[in-house]
């Protein structure tokens, strides 16, 4: 990443874990939190050095499977695809906490090490109260609240749905994050088959192939970046996208994020993929009048789109809850298995 090219994220410091500001958790824009949760008891193991982190994590395993992805020395800890894009370059392995703990232990002081990465799984059901004495407050918010660890990695660049604060608990971890609107620049590889969930840049950061992906100059006169200490947390608006490295020998991160709609919405990439089934292929004057119905429904919908309609006859036209949102999806879902 050329330092002359990337730009920092803006920092605050001094904030209370316990009272943040409401502008930082429905902020659209990133933010770096010097600090944040600098008084956790993990981040304090992790001054004493990786191993201290390792045995603080183990007094709380609950015994839990977890999910492990293993990628050889040679992958540079780059989880990824392999070269033609058929499969990936690690293995998942299915495997208990303390499994993967000792594994880490074991490769602190080896110089290339099997790289190991456990991403986004549910504190209470790994780490019962790792951090429930410190646990941050979010109002009205329902978070999901997810440990990653592992050794040194590099996690291609990708976008999350819901809003993320990404709090550095052990290690350090550098975070590359790019606007959502950098999406044609950063080359995003299949979207229905994807290392870990999400559809990845395939442009390698560290390295980048300008020759191959040329708009991607382009991407860089937008990045933010930031490298995130112990304590630190960063705040990661919905779909922006961002590239995350580990840069120890042991790395730990504590994310909460949520989503600023109602949890009976359906993702929005089931639309881009329906959408992808259902008119990509059209004939291009089909097309542009399908780009016109979504204008008028969904994107730039005004005052008047069911005003002729009675209330009680709008149905999917008027306000969605629970209900109507059962009664769409089993409605899509006959269509679709027809």
């Amino acid at each position: 990443m050329p330092d002359a090219i990337a730009r920092s994220i803006e920092e605050m410091r001094g904030l209370d874990a316990g009272a943040l500001p409401e502008e930082v958790l429905s902020s659209q824009r990133p933010l770096l939190l010097r600090g944040l949760v600098e008084d956790w008891p993990l981040v304090r193991a992790a001054a004493s050095g990786p191993r201290a982190a390792i045995d603080h994590l183990r007094g709380f395993d609950a015994g839990q499977p977890v999910t492990a992805m293993v990628a050889p020395p040679g992958a540079g800890g780059r989880f990824f695809y392999n070269d033609d894009l058929s499969g990936f370059n690690f293995t998942p392995q299915r495997q208990r906490l303390r499994t993967v703990l000792d594994a880490l232990d074991e490769h602190v002081d080896t110089p290339e090490p099997p790289a190991i990465y456990v991403g986004s799984t549910t504190v209470d059901a790994c780490v019962p109260g790792l951090i429930d004495a410190d646990a941050i407050p979010m109002g009205d918010r329902d978070p999901l609240v997810s440990i990653w660890l592992g050794n040194r990695s590099r996690i291609p660049a990708h976008q999350d749905l819901p809003d993320n604060l990404a709090c550095v608990v052990a290690g350090r971890r550098r975070f590359t994050l790019f606007p959502p609107d950098q999406l044609p620049n950063l080359y995003v590889g299949p979207l229905d088959f994807t290392p870990a969930g999400q559809p990845v840049s395939l442009v390698d950061i560290t390295a980048p192939d300008f020759e191959r992906f040329p708009r991607y100059a382009e991407a860089l006169r937008h990045a933010r970046v930031a490298e995130l200490a112990p304590g630190d947390a960063l705040f990661i608006p919905s779909m922006w996208w961002h590239h995350v490295e580990g840069l120890e020998p042991f790395n730990v991160l504590v994310n909460y994020w949520w989503r600023r709609s109602p949890g009976y919405m359906d993702a929005p990439m089931t639309a881009l993929m329906t959408a992808i089934l259902c008119m990509r292929d059209l004939p291009d004057h089909e097309r542009a009048i399908w780009q016109d119905v979504f204008r008028h429904y969904i994107f730039e919908p005004d005052d008047e789109v069911a005003s002729h309609i009675p209330e009680r006859a709008r149905r999917v036209l008027g306000p969605l809850d629970e209900t109507a949102a059962r009664e769409l999806r089993a409605r899509l879902l006959n269509r679709l298995n027809r």
